[in-house]
């Protein structure tokens, strides 16, 4: 198995591409951090892998918060000794015009796509050897639509925040990258849908 002796932390791991993205690292062999700020969708998680015969650990955890991250990281790093792989994929959208955002709505987003993209790799890059900075962006990055600004922003940021990571560090430490799906079927599309 690829990831026998990993340890893993997924933001946004409670639901959508984060749930799948913790079930199929376990699968692997991996030991996973669960990071979410709903606590049913993160037990649900999981118990999903560990009834697969997986590894895990829930941490409730707001990824606007930098106290909630560090503490997460701490969480991750007091139980299993390290951090192997940082999947930042917990996100937020909102949708409306420019003008009728009010500045709250835009630092909301950016706080929560984009500076905990930041704040997660600031604390856990001190743990990593031969580790992997995994981002997940958006098809938004590279092309989008009216009202979703904020969005599309952010994963923006996200990009460009890879490419001067993976100069800073050397890949012995991390190695960066970002992977921008497009429309997938999860709970967050559903909010658009509706």
């Amino acid at each position: 198995m690829r990831f026998t002796n990993k340890v893993c932390i997924v933001t946004g791991a409670g639901s959508g591409i984060g749930r799948a993205t913790a079930q199929r690292l376990a699968s692997e062999g991996a030991s996973v951090a669960v990071v979410d700020r709903n606590e049913d969708g993160g037990n649900e998680t999981v118990k999903m892998i560990e009834g697969q015969n997986g590894t895990a650990m829930f941490i409730k955890c707001d990824v606007g918060v930098e106290d909630e991250i560090k503490q997460a990281v701490n969480k991750t790093v007091d139980k299993w000794g390290k951090v192997d792989v940082l999947i930042n994929n917990a996100a937020m959208m909102t949708f409306k015009k420019i003008v009728d955002l009010s500045s709250d709505e835009w630092d909301a987003v950016m706080r929560v796509n984009i500076k905990s993209v930041f704040l997660f790799c600031k604390y856990s890059l001190p743990h990593m050897t031969n580790g992997s900075v995994v981002n997940i962006s958006s098809v938004h990055a590279h092309e989008t639509t009216a009202n979703v600004i904020p969005y599309a922003s952010s994963k923006g940021a996200m990009e460009a925040f890879v490419r001067g990571a993976s100069q800073e560090y050397p890949a012995t430490q991390a190695r960066f990258n970002c992977v921008a799906p497009g429309s997938v079927d999860t709970p967050m599309l559903g909010t658009i849908l509706m």
